[in-house]
């Protein structure tokens, strides 16, 4: 049996095949890791999609590790937005407690609006390490083997990113 080099998951029997392998045993994988039932199916839907989208790009051996890693990677990225959303909600309920002018609290919406657009902003590298290392709490070293890169330039992205953020806030 020879294989078709030009076989791709944009075949509809192969997408169709690899949704009936692989979906039940994705939803399974992100279930074990700690997310919820309807959370997890809508993960594998997401991972689907993503892969339709770039279907041509995937060939059917290796759509099972880009299934896996997109809905991974969507769950971390969930769970470090709850995170987020947990710190901010405790921060304000803490907050709530002290009585803030509002002149204060008008100048704390418009420094975070600030610093949004200021990350926005940011050369898409050194977004990407600054957030990883301040949202998700990663070490430089682990941030360098996820992007494969150096710490040392993991380190150098961090500095210029920091940099940029402080001179970008203090010019508004």
């Amino acid at each position: 049996m020879s294989k078709n080099l030009e076989s791709n998951v944009c075949e509809e029997n192969i997408y169709k095949g690899l949704f009936e392998k692989y979906s039940l045993q994705i939803r399974n994988f992100l279930i074990y890791r700690g997310c919820e039932l309807e959370k997890a199916h809508d993960l594998v839907q997401e991972a689907y999609v993503k892969m339709w989208e770039n279907c041509s790009k995937i060939l059917p051996e290796k759509a099972k590790s880009f299934l896996y890693t997109v809905a991974s990677n969507a769950f971390k990225n969930d769970i470090a937005h709850l995170k987020v959303k947990l710190k901010y909600q405790e921060s304000g309920a803490s907050s709530n407690v002290n009585i803030e002018t509002p002149e204060f609290q008008l100048e704390e919406q418009e420094f975070k609006k600030r610093l949004e657009d200021a990350i926005e902003e940011m050369v898409p590298t050194q977004r990407e390490v600054f957030l990883m290392n301040r949202i998700d709490k990663k070490k430089y070293s682990e941030i360098a083997e996820e992007l494969g890169v150096s710490v040392k330039a993991v380190e150098k992205r961090m500095g210029k990113a920091l940099k940029f953020l402080r001179a970008r806030i203090k010019e508004i």
